[in-house]
């Protein structure tokens, strides 16, 4: 790829964050008069406030304006804009009313649909040099993947920036593998969704002032589902279909231990509930931005290995997924137990949620008694009160 491709690359990244950085505080003005707003009700929301949703409309716009400058119009790109819309649609109707999950289910499915009108399809994968057709189950499994990482996004979005820093992470993933094999076409409609997310970030990090809410994570799962579609399962690798799955490693598997967990215990498999692997560590005695680092690390570790994948290194893929895993488990150990927390050093100084920080009383500073503001004419009036500074 060429130097004057990667500058192009950049400018729309940037151009794409620009955007979604400036919109964000209108659309947290729009979303408390349009009364989107996630109100804490139960026990699975980490914040202790209201906080307005739809902030995806930030990310949403950041890329559309992107791809249109920078991007020639493809049935790839015509598939995201037409689907993303309905999803954004769907998803700002949903933070607003709560809309049921299976409304929301059957329109994923129909915006998959409208992909493969588009010719986005999962026609085969190279397995060690052997291409496997799919033939007539191309389009179930092609339908059966949007859908399926649509709503992996969706559900990890469960802590203060998590699924927006997630989808930035696997989004710069997929660029890089995009580059590396030359795919420059697919790349420049990835860059601009890793340049609104980190965008939108700043505003959604702990303490976040505004969710991106269904709004957002319907529609960056969409198009990164397309973007996989599009670029990473028709590479020539020897295995190509580990590639995207190694990525989105992390919502894949937390979708599928939901889903399997739910219906163990007799739930519809859309019934929320506090057994994301987010919340387990929250219950463990971490808190969200301890987990919310720890998380970006098993994305930036999965997607590092997917990086090894595309240029075959096999064993190093697979010693860095071995060596993520291991850190991640010793991290485990360490936030299940608050008292080994406290002898390593590794408490909350500095790391406090920002909703549990109280003021202790005796940090307060004695009032100073003046009389500047004593009236003479009332013989039993108290002497004013002002506060020092705490210098006297």
């Amino acid at each position: 790829m060429q130097i004057n491709e990667i500058i192009y690359l950049l400018v729309a990244a940037a151009l794409a964050g620009l955007i979604a950085f400036t919109t964000t505080p209108a659309v947290r003005v729009l979303a408390y008069r349009i009364g989107a707003i996630d109100v804490p009700k139960d026990n699975r929301r980490m914040h202790k406030k209201p906080i307005p949703r739809i902030g995806g409309l930030a990310i949403f716009t950041g890329f559309v304006i992107s791809t249109l400058v920078f991007c020639r119009m493809s049935p790839e790109i015509i598939a995201i804009y037409i689907g993303g819309l309905i999803l954004v649609v769907v998803g700002i109707i949903d933070d607003i009313f709560r809309i049921n999950a299976w409304i929301k289910l059957i329109a994923q499915i129909g915006v998959a649909f409208i992909a493969v009108s588009q010719g986005v399809v999962v026609e085969y994968i190279n397995f060690f040099g052997k291409y496997i057709h799919f033939g007539i189950f191309s389009i179930p499994i092609t339908v059966l993947w949007i859908v399926g990482l649509t709503n992996a996004i969706n559900l990890i979005d469960g802590l203060d920036g998590l699924a927006c820093g997630v989808s930035a992470i696997c989004s710069l993933s997929l660029l890089l593998v995009m580059i590396l094999k030359g795919e420059y076409v697919v790349a420049l409609m990835t860059a601009p969704i890793v340049g609104a997310c980190l965008g939108f970030l700043p505003f959604n990090s702990n303490p976040a002032i505004i969710f991106m809410g269904d709004t957002g994570a319907l529609f960056l799962g969409y198009a990164m589902a397309i973007i996989s579609v599009s670029g990473v399962f028709k590479l020539h690798t020897v295995i190509s279909f580990i590639i995207p799955l190694s990525i989105f490693g992390f919502p894949i598997c937390d979708t599928a231990f939901a889903f399997i967990r739910r219906i163990l215990h007799g739930k519809s498999p859309f019934t929320a509930d506090r057994g994301h692997l987010h919340h387990n560590l929250i219950d463990m005695g971490s808190n969200q931005k301890q987990s919310q680092r720890i998380l970006y690390a098993v994305c930036a570790i999965l997607g590092t290995s997917a990086i090894m994948f595309t240029e075959e290194y096999f064993t190093r893929a697979i010693l860095i997924i071995a060596a993520g895993f291991a850190i991640f488990l010793i991290n485990f150990l360490i936030v299940r137990r608050s008292d080994e927390r406290g002898k390593m050093g590794l408490g909350l100084d500095g790391e406090e949620d920002y909703e549990d920080k109280k003021v202790d009383p005796d940090d307060v500073p004695d009032p100073v008694v003046t009389s500047e503001t004593k009236d003479p004419s009332d013989a039993n009036s108290q002497p004013s009160v002002k506060k020092s500074s705490g210098n006297i």
